[in-house]
């Protein structure tokens, strides 16, 4: 076994899949995997296992299409299986989209109250702070109970 393909395994690598190119970065506040080239019917399927894996008990994940060239309908079931996997694991997760992705899914970067069947970020960045503030948020609510006990 290669130290490539330990890494590749690990995460730290990217990963092929016939055409897609799968690379995932655990940070401070989520793990963050990163889809390059297409998505079809042919790998759409490899492509969703190696996303599913990272969905870990309780690390945030965000899943950036931004890169995706060409998403086809059969995307669409991968995003689905993905939220489907982290509601049952109780792990929150955001989508960036690209223009690919967008079309297809129904994203509409104009309006900001559109009501989307996924938790959609513009960008990564945006994506970490909006977690970031939602961790904030949460803490700031049970401040007030801790304090009562104390």
């Amino acid at each position: 076994m290669t130290i490539a393909h330990v890494a590749t395994r690990r995460g730290y690598g990217t990963i092929e899949c016939d055409g897609a190119q799968i690379r995932a970065h655990c940070r401070h506040l989520a793990t963050v995997v990163t889809i390059r080239g297409d998505i079809d019917a042919v790998n759409v399927d490899r492509v969703g296992e190696h996303v599913r894996r990272f969905v870990l008990g309780g690390n945030p994940l965000v899943l950036d299409l931004s890169d995706v060239n060409h998403f086809a309908a059969a995307g669409i079931s991968l995003v689905h299986r993905l939220d489907e996997a982290c509601r049952a694991a109780g792990v929150e997760w955001t989508l960036v989209a690209g223009p690919a992705a967008m079309e297809l899914l129904g994203v509409r970067r104009d309006q900001d109250d559109t009501a989307e069947m996924f938790p959609i970020a513009r960008s990564v960045r945006e994506a970490l702070r909006t977690l970031a503030d939602a961790i904030v948020d949460r803490r700031q609510l049970v401040l007030p109970l801790i304090k009562k006990t104390a």
